[in-house]
Parts: structure tokens; C-alpha cells; sequence
């Protein structure tokens, strides 16, 4: 009888999540889920949540708040073509879940553990380097420490924000000392909000390097409620931080708000009951140099203007990848958009 009660609450889930997507075989499409104390409601949450994830194909979810870590190997085995990670599950751990056909991992560490950064990190840090066609990235996973008054207290260890401030600007000093020239993302549960007024905005020093970090969020943190991802406390916590290498032109960066809440059928109430209070949030990255890139030497240059140029001249028969607008037509349009991107971006 009890299993086939798993049974039927499986089925419903799969028949309520069908139509949720994400990933493609293009692009890498990463995930930041505070999943709250997994599991929430034991079998029904491990049903839930394999469901989303055969259905969102993500290639790699950074996980926040994994308590029973039986019970999440018991889900990683069900799931096909999904493999996991996680050092512990010391006051709700950090855990990967990453495609094993498309990510190679080159190894996945912590940074930041010993005692003295205990106050800016309650979780230390989780940094995944791993290869996904052809490149390398990095990845940061962090639930930093939530609450407070929302006022920065510089001169107060003890303040919340200010702890929030410190991690933040410790994160940024790894990068800037040991992958300065890295596609690194840094994602999780950051606990603050990043489109707060300057004077109390833990991350004002991120914001000002404009020429080395984005939000890839920015625009979900300064938009409409509907979209942020933790509606309990109307909040936008869960954020996604690109260094320059990912966003130097030769990328397109798609971010959104995994609204899980609107394929079930209870709405929000039933997502808050069975799988977590916060909403995934997923970055779409698409490295355009493969779309571009004509001759096929992994290089974008000089070389592929002029295989164009001579089929726009001879009208010989070309590739279907050299029609970058997509018109169905490889002509002087094409040419222009090749030039655009070698020499504006």
C-alpha cells in the first residue's frame, strides 16, 4: 500500500511538471536551489524533485540545504544520467547534481574553511571546476547567512549584513587572486538583496567592478515580485554572478526564475508544503564562437569573413551554420553580423 501511494504521488508530479524546461544541447544551463532542509516532506519531496530535475535538463544544479544526505543518494540513483556531490550535511550542506554526460569534473573542493572565516562562512564555500564542451569553468556554491535589520554595520562582527559583506568580498578576493582569467560562476543563496540602495548594499563593491563582475540576475532583482525567488518574505535572495570571461560578447546569457509553483496544481502553497521555499534560479550560457566559427579551427577571425565573402561571390554552396540570422538565406546580412561580432564585441 505504501508504495503505491509513492507510486501515484510520482505519477501525479510527472503528469503536473511536463511542460517545465530549461536546458537545451547547445548551451551550459545552470541552476542555484536552496531546496530547504531536503527533503521537506520525505518520499513526496524526493518524487517532486526528480521530476523537475528530468525535466528542466539542467546540466548542473548548485544545491543549498541538503539535511538527509541517505536519502539524497537514494534520489541520485533513481535519476538517469545524474550523478551528485556533497562534502556533508553540517548544518544543511551544499551539494552538486550535474549531468554526467555533458559535464566532466576536473574536481570540486572547498575554499575558505578554517576557523577564522567561520563568521563569514557558516558553509564553507564549494567550488566545482569542471569542463563542458571543450571549455573550462568554474563554479561557487554558497548559502551565506540570512537575516538582520537590513543596515550594513561595518564596524560589527556580529551584524549580519556585515558578515554577508565579508563573505562576499572574500569570494571576490579568491577570484581576483586565483582565477582572475576563469569562467567563473559564483551562484546560491546569498541571503540579500542586490538591488538595495548603495550605503547598505553588501554587494556595492561587486556592482562598482562593472568591467569584472555581473549579476546575470540584475534585471529578475529589479523587476516585478512575481519573479523573485522567495515569495514567503517578498524577496529576490538567490543570485547568479558572472566574471567577464563569460560575459565578454562571445557568450549570450539567458536568466530566469524557475516558477515551479505554477506547474503544480496546488499552486505555491503545495510547492512551499512538499519540495521548498525557494524557486530555482537558471542561467542559460551559449558560447556563439561554435555558431560562428565557419572553418571549424575553434577560432573566429579574418579566415571565416573570407570563406564568406568568396560564397557571396561565387554563390557556391555553404553550410547551413552561416546563416547567423536565420532567414533561410546565407547573404550580405550574414556578412554583416560576422563582421559585428569580430570587431564589436
Amino acid at each position: 500500500m505504501v508504495y503505491l501511494i509513492f507510486f501515484i504521488s510520482s505519477l501525479l508530479c510527472s503528469q503536473d511538471l511536463e511542460n517545465i524546461s530549461f536546458g537545451d544541447d547547445h548551451s551550459l544551463d545552470v541552476a542555484t536551489w536552496n531546496i530547504e532542509w531536503f527533503p521537506k516532506n520525505d518520499q513526496t519531496t524526493i518524487n517532486y524533485v526528480s521530476d523537475v530535475i528530468e525535466h528542466l535538463d539542467m546540466d548542473i544544479l548548485a544545491i543549498q540545504e541538503v539535511d538527509d544526505t541517505v536519502m539524497f543518494d537514494m534520489m541520485l540513483e533513481d535519476l538517469q544520467h545524474y550523478s551528485g556531490y556533497y562534502e556533508s550535511s553540517w548544518f544543511a550542506g551544499l551539494a552538486y547534481i550535474y549531468n554526467t554526460e555533458t559535464i566532466e569534473i576536473n574536481g570540486i573542493y572547498e575554499i575558505y574553511t578554517t576557523s577564522s572565516f567561520w563568521n563569514a562562512f557558516p558553509r564553507s564555500p564549494m567550488v566545482m571546476d569542471f569542463n563542458f564542451m571543450g571549455n573550462n569553468y568554474f563554479i561557487i556554491n554558497n548559502h551565506f547567512k540570512c537575516c538582520g535589520d537590513g543596515v550594513l554595520e561595518l564596524g560589527d562582527t556580529s551584524d549580519e549584513e556585515n558578515r554577508r559583506y565579508t563573505a562576499i568580498n572574500l569570494l571576490k578576493e579568491y577570484i581576483d587572486d586565483n582565477l582572475s582569467d576563469k569562467n567563473v560562476i559564483v551562484l546560491g543563496d546569498l541571503n540579500d538583496d542586490i538591488a538595495e540602495e548603495s550605503t547598505n548594499n553588501i554587494f556595492q563593491n561587486i556592482l562598482n567592478d562593472t568591467e569584472n563582475y555581473h549579476f546575470s540576475d540584475i534585471d529578475i532583482a529589479m523587476g516585478p515580485v512575481s519573479e523573485w525567488s522567495f515569495p514567503n518574505w517578498p524577496s529576490h535572495l538567490d543570485h547568479i554572478l558572472l566574471t567577464n570571461e563569460l560575459f565578454d560578447g562571445m557568450n549570450t546569457i539567458q536568466t530566469q526564475t524557475i516558477k515551479i509553483d505554477d506547474h503544480v496544481s496546488g499552486g505555491w502553497n503545495e510547492y512551499d508544503q512538499n519540495i521548498s521555499d525557494h524557486r530555482p534560479v537558471a542561467v542559460k550560457i551559449l558560447n556563439l564562437i561554435p555558431y560562428y566559427d565557419i572553418d571549424g579551427d575553434v577560432i573566429v577571425n579574418d579566415e571565416d569573413i573570407d570563406i564568406l565573402v568568396l560564397h557571396l561571390i561565387e554563390n557556391n554552396e555553404l553550410i547551413d551554420t552561416a546563416d547567423f540570422n536565420q532567414d533561410f538565406v546565407v547573404d550580405i546580412f550574414d556578412l554583416f553580423r560576422l563582421i559585428d561580432f569580430i570587431y564589436f564585441n
